[in-house]
């Protein structure tokens, strides 16, 4: 059956990390997502001929562990795939990792994980960028998301930096003004956060965190960054169509 270019097909690597606000923005621009739910054994489809772009989530595997999770080599080849027929991508967290090993950037394991809310400064790249600009305009250079990562990865070669955090150099980039990888959370809404400081509870006792305190700051910090992530991630998906 043929599928309409008002289709994206979406990689879900495990329940509690959704779509979340970039659904909301996929349904104002009657944009159907076409979720493969990998956390249920759904196969990664070869190709993506016939949708309008794709969007791969995160997940707590990482991109070195493909002899544990195969899939991950066949996500990066659509990934690949559809950079070639030069369809937009959105990688979120691993979804940007597996983004920047595609591009050819090394991924590895940091120090310690970045977990919780922390700023983020956007750079110069992104105050001109087609997706990013706006939000620098109306908002500023500055933003507090939710990180849930011990994994980093270089700049991959011809992208463009777009954020940074003390801890980690590269927080988001963007390659052929289509591609983007954003490693932090801006997608995620309070039911997502309680939802993963829940599942993820035994990381966070190993890092010495507490759930309750990550959502206690929730409402703090999701308002203002939902309306950047809403222009953000608007702007990405006029880009589907």
């Amino acid at each position: 059956m043929e599928v309409s270019m008002t289709e994206v097909m979406v990689l879900q690597h495990i329940r509690c990390e959704t779509l979340g606000l970039i659904e909301e923005e996929l349904i104002n621009s009657v944009i159907k997502p076409r979720i493969v739910r990998i956390f249920d054994g759904e196969p990664v489809p070869k190709d993506i001929e016939g949708y309008g772009g794709l969007i791969v989530m995160g997940g707590p595997m990482g991109v070195y562990e493909q002899e544990r999770y195969p899939f991950l080599v066949d996500e990066m080849r659509l990934m690949e795939c559809a950079m070639n027929k030069k369809k937009p991508v959105l990688g979120v967290c691993l979804g940007s990792q597996l983004l920047a090993a595609v591009l050819g950037a090394r991924v590895y394991s940091g120090s310690r994980a970045e977990i919780g809310w922390y700023e983020v400064l956007l750079t110069e790249a992104a105050r001109s960028d087609r997706i990013w600009s706006h939000a620098c305009m109306e908002h500023g250079d500055r933003l507090t998301p939710l990180h849930w990562h011990g994994d980093l990865f270089d700049l991959p070669s011809r992208s463009k930096i777009l954020a940074s955090s003390d801890m980690t150099p590269c927080q988001a980039f963007v390659y052929d003004s289509t591609s983007y990888g954003i490693l932090f959370h801006m997608e995620v809404t309070e039911k997502a956060v309680t939802e993963m400081t829940s599942v993820f509870d035994q990381e966070l006792r190993i890092n010495k965190l507490k759930g309750k305190n990550i959502c206690s700051e929730s409402p703090k910090y999701l308002p203002s960054l939902h309306r950047i992530g809403r222009s953000v991630f608007g702007r990405w998906v006029k880009l589907l169509e």
